[in-house]
């Protein structure tokens, strides 16, 4: 199991991980933080990136926040 501390920048023009240090990403996405909409946009970029199912991935902490701890 791998767990990454990622930094969410919603709103953004497009959509990139950063990777700021082992461990730790930023990403940037479209989507805005409303309804979810972000978090689900997250688990989906994680996906193509990582080319993992969207199924194994999950937000283990800070749902409502900008700093999040996932699992997959």
């Amino acid at each position: 199991m791998k767990r990454y501390i990622i930094t969410v920048k919603p709103g953004s023009s497009q959509e990139k991980i950063v990777e700021t240090a082992p461990g730790e990403l930023t990403v940037y996405l479209r989507a805005k933080p409303h309804d979810g909409e972000a978090n689900d946009a997250l688990i989906k970029v994680l996906s193509r990136h990582f080319k993992v199912p969207k199924t194994t991935i999950s937000i283990t902490r800070g749902t409502k926040s900008r700093t999040k701890m996932v699992e997959f």
